[in-house]
């Protein structure tokens, strides 16, 4: 009997582990920034979704192109209609790896770096990225944010020959998400 009590309680604690190694988050935060020497465009979006499986390393993002927020409501439009194409393409997509997940410990407060490895899907067209992270665990919460840079011309997004010089070839990419324990 007691055995199989232990044997219980093992499985439990182990079933409850494996349950505490998902998170998510619906309001994570992508930015970009196009700086060419014309114009500087920026656009914020506040409802990226985001899981990461803490124990294997897997990590998504998604982020609909039409919840971008543009300071001038003109680029907005542009943007969707004109560049990315959004009723085409609504979302882009990064399904990844923390190439070592086992060195960031979620259970422990701390700082740490990671590489991930993956495939971004801009304008329906998936490229492999890599890029560091960093994952802040404080309290038992896990905020991470990472940057890249990625060619327009890569994801097939045309720009007009009368404004290409307003829009960089590079533009960079800035991602910070507050995960939160994902409850079954």
């Amino acid at each position: 009997m007691k055995k199989k009590i232990l044997i219980l309680t093992l499985a439990f604690g182990s079933f409850a582990t494996l349950q505490a190694q998902r998170y998510f988050t619906k309001d994570g935060k992508i930015a970009f920034t196009s700086h060419a020497p014309m114009e500087k465009i920026e656009a914020v979006a506040n409802t990226a979704s985001s899981v990461l499986d803490a124990e294997s390393g897997k990590i998504e993002f998604a982020v609909l192109i039409k919840s971008f927020q543009f300071e001038k409501a003109l680029m907005q439009e542009h943007f969707n209609e004109n560049y990315m194409e959004s009723s085409k393409y609504p979302k882009s997509v990064f399904k990844g790896q923390i190439t070592e997940p086992g060195k960031i410990k979620f259970e422990k407060d701390g700082t740490y770096t990671a590489k991930i490895n993956g495939d971004l899907t801009i304008h329906g067209v998936t490229k492999p990225v890599s890029t560091d992270a960093k994952f802040v665990v404080k309290n038992g919460e896990i905020s991470a944010q990472s940057s890249l840079k990625v060619l327009v011309a890569d994801y097939e997004i045309d720009i007009p020959a009368v404004v290409r010089d307003n829009i960089a070839k590079e533009v960079n990419i800035e991602i910070k998400v507050d995960y939160q324990l994902l409850k079954s």
